[in-house]
């Protein structure tokens, strides 16, 4: 008997520990009846396919797996963790079937009743007749969302439709919207997500029944203020069943607008028929039958009232079937005082303008608040307008401003023969878009040229300045230009360009595309200012050329073409800069190299003075480039491309800026030195003069003559002259060098070594106007290292006559300080004098 009280005890005891297990966890006993006669299924599910923690115990087994439970049992279970919605799911499955018996219409309830605490998911499947229309009427309203979205608190609803055995996806809403009625055609399929915790005990929907709606569906969406909702087509967005016909119902009160807008759509590959929307709208619209509309066509706007929207299909090829979707936007509002402005834009001076007037919106999160553009009628209106030239329109606003209205133009100016062609035309805009309350937001020149005919864009008066922001150079104006060359296969990005500049003109081979931006309401003021001319001229060799007329006391940058993708393969670009009278131009590179290795071809930096005999300075793409060259005259600055190494881009900047030509110390000096030279011939003629009288009045010594008696060598210094001076004649001068005479008046220290003495002689000759040619493309080869900093500076050695006296030469016709273990020569001065002389 001991044993057995001592299992027994052990028993009950291992079941008290059991039950207080489960309460502690907070997992008590569930149970789940269902009714024979009620066709309902309950599944309790794992949340994940393998799971290992928190079973499911019933009949005192752990389970892990689904278990299911049929109309007219009962379950009982527990879970032996305190948590089991993390872990656990319910799916209720209802079955109602139309087809037999009549449809159990009304409210469809969330039944059975008492089920635990887990996420729950209802599944109604409604089986129909294929000509019988279902309908599902919600209590609260709905709001669309896209797949794969969630709800704020949720819940989610999603609807579908039996077509033959195939599930269509309606779509997926939440609560709080504006979908108000679903109608399918046949089938219904209905899902219910609850979380666990969620207080819904009503699904919130009725079902009915209704005649054959002879589509897929229809959705209906009430607006009672202003509001916006988002809508699709159904399966979106994999596409719609092919050939079929949905339906959007919009009801809205006659005193509101409502708007279309298409935010995304695809098209199937149709064999018969097109697909296409058709509107059917209020009687009170101008054409309220639109069928056949488009998908990628402008949709209607500012409609009254409420109106239908149909999507529909067509035979799909079967091979490459494509898909038929659509993504989109109602926005419903109150109408923005109607009629408020109306303004005459005259095109009828204009034959190649186009213009377009849109309305822009208030926020780019809603199309709400756009304002409405109506021409010529106040019923058919757009949020977008297109006005033909030689026309005038009566364009009314309906908006209580215009602060969002733009306007964007493209005038066309072509050029085939260059006879015929109009040798100048202004690029300005025209006065009757200046003139309107409008914002220009921008206008576009398209301008054609033939092979044989360049294109000169000149600012005479303004000119252009470069915009070049990480060089502080930028355009703040109310307005600027873009320059793109528009040649198939060379096309370009001249630059960005704005007025108050050094860029008197711009040419270019091929076609071009000006484009006119404007920066806000400045506009308005400054419109009348431009000054952009076009001319066509005869054929020019070079590719593009900057002509620039600088200001001496502004700084001029300057960058390379295409500059954020580098210039194409082979392009040459030049640069004819002025310099300003008395004024030298100090030319910087703002990189150590070109910054390009190329793969075919070299590229080269060609700079040379409009000079007949300047020389010219050539920088290659391997060596490294001159810091600053000073400019004394108008020069040229080339620069040609390679074809770059694979990731390698030519994109250089220039900096030009200018200083006051310095008078030259050396003029100075010999000025100097001939009014010394003057005023010394004057004393010496009067002074000649007084002497050639005393000598007649009374004859006296001639005290010029020298006296060979006197000693004329240095003491201690017998053998530096071999000859005497008797015998040498070197005390007989027969040239007096005046620059040797003065020379100790010099201090070399603040002499230039390229310091230029003489007469100055301004050069008067013809100006060299032909930009330096490039040097040949030719096949890379190797180049000695010597070549690394290899360039030719740029001077003139015409201007001036310049004399020089080597630095020795005066030490060695007189230093007898030196050391004495030096070696001295020992000739006589005068032969040393006369051997220089034959050398030179």
């Amino acid at each position: 008997m001991a044993p057995d009280r001592r299992i027994v005890r052990l028993l009950l005891l291992t079941k008290l520990l059991l039950a207080l297990e489960l309460i502690l966890q907070g997992a008590g006993a569930a149970e789940i009846s269902l009714h024979r006669n009620e066709s309902v299924t309950v599944r309790i599910k794992p949340e994940v396919l393998h799971l290992k923690t928190c079973a499911l115990r019933t009949g005192g087994k752990p389970f892990f797996t689904e278990q299911k439970i049929h109309p007219g049992q009962s379950f009982n279970f527990v879970f032996d963790c305190p948590t089991p919605e993390k872990y656990w799911v319910l799916v209720i499955e209802k079955n109602i079937d139309c087809m037999s018996g009549p449809c159990p219409f009304g409210d469809l309830l969330l039944h059975p009743s008492g089920l635990p605490h887990l996420n729950r998911t209802f599944v109604w499947e409604v089986k129909a007749d294929r000509l019988v229309g279902l309908e599902l009427k919600f209590s609260t309203w709905l709001r669309q969302i896209m797949p794969g979205e969630t709800c704020a608190d949720h819940i989610l609803y999603n609807i579908g439709s039996r077509l033959n055995t195939n599930r269509v996806n309606i779509g997926n809403f939440c609560r709080n919207g504006s979908v108000s009625r679903v109608k399918v055609q046949g089938g219904l399929s209905l899902t219910l997500q609850l979380p666990w915790d969620s207080k819904v005990n009503s699904s919130g929907f009725k079902l009915e029944s209704r005649s054959s709606i002879q589509r897929l569906c229809i959705i209906e969406a009430t607006f009672q203020n202003e509001s916006s909702a988002t809508l699709m087509s159904a399966n979106y967005p994999l596409g719609m069943p092919e050939d079929e016909l949905m339906t959007w119902q919009f009801v809205i009160p006659g005193n509101l607008r409502a708007d279309i807008f298409i935010r995304n759509y695809s098209k199937p590959k149709c064999e018969r028929k097109f697909e296409r929307l058709d509107y059917s709208l209020p009687p009170s619209y101008s054409n309220n039958k639109l069928e056949g509309v488009s998908l990628d066509a402008e949709q209607p706007s500012n409609i009254p009232g409420s109106f239908n929207l149909s999507l529909q299909g067509c035979d799909q090829d079967d091979r490459n079937p494509g898909a038929l979707s659509l993504l989109f936007d109602v926005v419903v509002q109150y109408p923005k005082n109607e009629g408020n402005v109306t303004l005459i834009i005259d095109l009828k001076k204009e034959s190649r303008m186009n213009l377009t007037i849109y309305s822009k919106p208030e926020s780019h999160l809603t199309h709400e608040r756009r304002c409405l553009i109506c021409v010529n009628s106040n019923k058919d209106c757009k949020h977008n307008v297109t006005l033909e030239p030689r026309f005038s329109y009566k364009v009314t606003f309906l908006c209580l401003n215009l602060e969002n209205i733009r306007i964007i133009a493209e005038h066309s100016i072509a050029c085939w023969n260059f006879r015929s062609c109009p040798k100048f035309s202004p690029l300005v805009v025209p006065s009757s878009l200046t003139r309107l309350p409008i914002l220009l937001e921008r206008y576009t020149w398209k301008i054609q040229a033939p092979e044989d005919v360049s294109i000169e864009i000149k600012s005479p008066n303004l000119k252009l300045k470069q915009h070049i922001p990480d060089q502080n150079q930028m355009c703040t104006g109310s307005y600027s230009y873009a320059v793109n060359s528009t040649t198939p296969g060379k096309a370009v990005s001249v630059g960005l360009f704005c007025p108050g500049g050094a860029i008197e003109k711009i040419q270019m081979k091929g076609n071009l595309t000006v484009t006119l931006k404007t920066y806000g309401k400045r506009w308005f003021n400054e419109s009348q200012k431009q000054d952009l001319q076009l001319l066509f001229i005869p054929i020019m060799p070079e590719e593009c050329i900057f002509s620039l007329t600088p200001d001496s006391k502004t700084k001029v940058y300057l960058q390379t073409p295409n500059w954020l993708e580098g210039m194409p393969p082979f392009m040459s670009v030049y640069w004819n800069i002025s310099v300003p009278a008395k004024q030298v131009a100090q030319l910087a590179f703002l990189s150590e190299r070109m910054g390009v290795t190329c793969e075919r071809g070299r590229a080269y930096i060609n700079i040379k003075e409009q000079n007949p005999n300047a020389e010219e300075t050539v920088c290659r793409d391997d060596q490294i480039l001159p810091k600053t060259l000073d400019m004394r005259h108008h020069f040229w600055i080339n620069i040609t491309n390679c074809k770059p190494s694979a990731k390698q881009l030519l994109s250089m900047q220039l900096m030009v800026t200018f200083i006051q030509k310095k008078t030259d110390l050396a003029i100075i000096i010999g000025a100097v030195v001939g009014g010394i030279a003057v005023l010394m011939a004057i004393v010496l003629v009067i002074f000649c003069t007084k002497r050639k009288n005393r000598k007649k009045e009374t004859p006296t010594p001639m005290v010029g003559v020298y006296n060979t008696n006197v000693n004329t060598q240095l003491p201690g210094r017998q053998g530096l002259f071999q000859k005497n001076r008797k015998a040498n004649e070197s005390h007989i001068y027969a040239v007096i060098d005046e620059d040797t005479v003065y020379g100790h008046l010099l201090n070399s220290s603040t002499i230039p070594e390229t310091a230029e003495t003489g007469v100055y002689r301004p050069f008067s000759g013809p100006m060299s106007t032909t930009p330096p040619s490039p040097p040949p493309f030719r096949k890379a080869s190797k180049v000695p290292d010597t070549e690394e900093s290899s360039f030719t500076l740029v001077t003139d050695p015409d201007n001036y006559t310049i004399g020089h006296h080597p630095p020795g030469e005066l030490q060695s016709n007189g230093d007898v300080n030196g050391s004495h273990q030096e070696k001295v020569n020992s000739k006589p001065l005068l032969e040393n004098r006369e051997q220089e002389d034959s050398v030179e």
